[in-house]
């Protein structure tokens, strides 16, 4: 399942897409809040974008939420089928691909997924405070695979046009 993104969003192209659609940047968000990235991967920071009153900004959180159980894994992808989100945090991450894996010895097959006709995407996801000292979390919530995604895996995350992003947020 998704679990590596890319992140090469120019600053210059995010301000106009928020722009466009009439959404505030905060005056203390600048190009340092977007770091380009060739690999997302799960434990790594990163940018997210989030609901700041009547604004959006963007905040680096670490990708997965921690293992719910002493044996369990990092928690990156939930089913989004049957899911009540309403009261969750939530948020979007912004990418310009996403990856899925074909295989089942390394090095595996890299497919890489973009939203055609958008220089970028991004993807639905919940947030979380983190608890104690740890920094807060985010994972993405997943559907049923498109007919570009099915033949390569079973899933693949929620991709939201811009004209979707505040309803979502």
């Amino acid at each position: 399942m998704c679990n590596d993104y890319e992140q090469h969003i120019a600053w210059a192209e995010y301000c106009r897409m928020m722009q466009l659609l009439a959404l505030d940047i905060p005056t203390y968000q600048t190009e340092l809040d977007l770091p380009q990235a060739d690999d997302i991967r799960i434990s790594d920071p990163a940018p997210i974008m989030r609901a700041a009153g009547d604004t959006i900004e963007l905040t680096r959180m670490t990708f997965a939420f921690p293992p719910s159980g002493p044996k369990g894994g990092p928690i990156f992808n939930f089913r989004s089928e049957g899911r009540n989100v309403s009261n969750s945090k939530r948020c979007l991450i912004p990418a310009s691909a996403f990856f899925e894996f074909t295989g089942k010895k390394s090095p595996k097959a890299k497919h890489r997924f973009t939203l055609n006709g958008a220089s970028f995407m991004a993807i639905a996801g919940l947030w979380r405070d983190g608890e104690g000292n740890k920094p807060p979390t985010f994972a993405m919530l997943t559907t049923e695979p498109g007919l570009d995604v099915a033949p390569i895996h079973n899933r693949q995350i929620v991709v939201l046009r811009p004209d979707d992003w505040a309803a979502w947020i």
